[in-house]
């Protein structure tokens, strides 16, 4: 029986975990700050939960269109619906942390069921072939690291916890920031800016790039950026935050051409660093990339023969999907089972601001880059009658097929819950299906959906 040593808990250990169970190895999983890791408990769960409470209030607050007045406690006006609804936050963030807390236990009881050992503390390799955690020692055929990353923080910058924050932290919050300045227009930061401006805080958003989500479709940050001027939330472009400074209760943002920005709270959102320091990796054979990520192939291996590596300390597409996956790839590679390699041109992705923004496989950077050949047809959810129905204007669907063939190689998505609209654009990229195998698909009318089968058709012969 193959023994699997698997260092860190999130969704890349979990899953590798369960997936190494299921075909037969003795696992034992290594994990210093709960099972689940980071994903569940201070990031993509707490996250998705605090943005679910704010889409609510951005429907409550657009709701005026459909007719909907909203009268709370007499306070409000019923022309404005918004100024009668109030979020408690403090109710917010126990219910995130409620339901993060949930999840994980739900998945310590998967792996228990499946016999899998957990080990407390902190791992480190020993040479490729041991894991030590404290005084014991794990021998092991197979080692996977999935330790995660951290957010970033700014040199001069201490997050206090109370008003400078780290994305882990803001769920301690009982009381609505009044002024918020996020600090990078990245998706965690855009996220958040999108969040806090729904839930009613004043948001500045400190951007040191010319536009927010400058890794995104351009047309898609373009929707973004009009929507959040709309909703009164500032962006601060080509604005490159020096330091974040705590200011009697509030805090003041410098920025390198001097200028400053107050607030009542700062949230830094300027990256993650892997957790990959005194691990004994490289020690062992594994190699590091300069930022400290670890390298690994499609398939999930590191250079140390018989280790391996998944999720965002690899670097490689920092999602949880990702790291759930490159756990499965690896533990079937390593014990033998049929394998895929990683295949990043058919990975989903989403921003989970308001409209979401979701995207698979081609970009329109590549295409206009020349790194790739394809051509594209954009049509608005403007002009989609359920669009119209629900009140929706801002968004739109985008297609990408390669010339002559039809085949569907990328898609955007601008929409409320384009994360589930992406789908059957990723089945068709996956599957190499052509512009006319979606175009001759029934829809339902009326649906969103319904302007993917359109730029489908539009795509067809060209």
């Amino acid at each position: 029986m193959a023994r699997v040593v698997i260092i860190g808990g999130g969704p890349g250990g979990y899953e590798a975990a369960s997936a190494a169970a299921q075909l037969g190895a003795e696992v034992t999983v290594v994990d210093s700050g709960g099972i689940g890791g980071s994903a569940v408990l201070t990031d993509a769960v707490p996250s998705k939960t605090l943005i679910a409470t704010a889409e609510v209030m951005t429907e409550v607050e657009e709701a005026g269109e459909l007719g909907v007045r909203v009268v709370g406690d007499g306070t409000g006006d019923a022309a404005d619906p918004a100024s009668s609804v109030r979020v408690d936050l403090s109710v917010v963030n126990q219910r995130v942390k409620a339901l993060a807390a949930a999840q994980g236990a739900g998945i310590e009881r998967r792996l228990d069921r499946d016999k899998v050992r957990m080990v407390q503390g902190r791992g480190r390799l020993d040479g490729p072939e041991t894991v030590v955690v404290g005084q014991e020692r794990l021998d092991a055929d197979v080692v996977l690291i999935a330790t995660g990353a951290r957010p970033r923080i700014l040199p001069g910058s201490e997050p206090d916890g109370e008003r400078i924050l780290t994305w882990e932290q803001v769920y301690e919050l009982d009381q609505l920031p009044e002024r918020l300045i996020v600090v990078g227009s990245g998706v965690t930061g855009a996220e958040f800016a999108s969040a806090y401006n729904a839930l009613g805080s004043d948001v500045v958003l400190v951007s040191s790039r010319d536009r927010v989500l400058p890794g995104e479709d351009a047309d898609a940050a373009a929707v973004l950026e009009d929507v959040f001027e709309r909703r009164g939330l500032t962006v601060l472009g080509k604005s490159r935050a020096e330091s974040v400074k705590r200011h009697g209760d509030g805090v003041v943002v410098t920025l390198t051409d001097g200028r400053t920005v107050e607030g009542s709270h700062a949230l830094l959102a300027v990256g993650s660093l892997p957790n990959t320091d005194d691990m004994g990796l490289a020690e062992s054979g594994v190699s590091l990339t300069d930022g400290g990520f670890v390298q690994v192939d499609r398939v999930s291996r590191t250079t140390a023969r018989g280790v391996y590596a998944a999720g965002d300390c690899t670097g490689v597409l920092m999602l949880a999907s990702v790291a759930a996956m490159q756990g499965r790839i690896a533990m079937a590679h390593a014990l033998g089972d049929a394998v895929a390699p990683l295949n990043q041109s058919t990975v989903s992705a989403n921003v989970f601001t308001a409209p979401e923004i979701a995207t698979v496989g081609v970009t329109q950077a590549a295409v206009d880059a020349g790194d790739t050949t394809a051509i594209e047809v954009k049509v608005p959810l403007a002009d989609n009658a359920r669009a119209k129905m629900q009140g929706v204007r801002d968004g739109f669907v985008k297609l990408f097929c390669l010339p002559n063939t039809g085949i569907i190689v990328g898609g955007v998505v601008v929409a409320p819950r384009a994360s589930e609209l992406i789908h059957p654009i990723s089945l068709a990229v996956g599957a190499r299906l052509t512009v006319d195998h979606i175009a001759q698909s029934f829809t339902v009318y009326p649906s969103i959906t319904g302007s993917i089968a359109e730029a489908a058709r539009r795509l067809h012969l060209r």
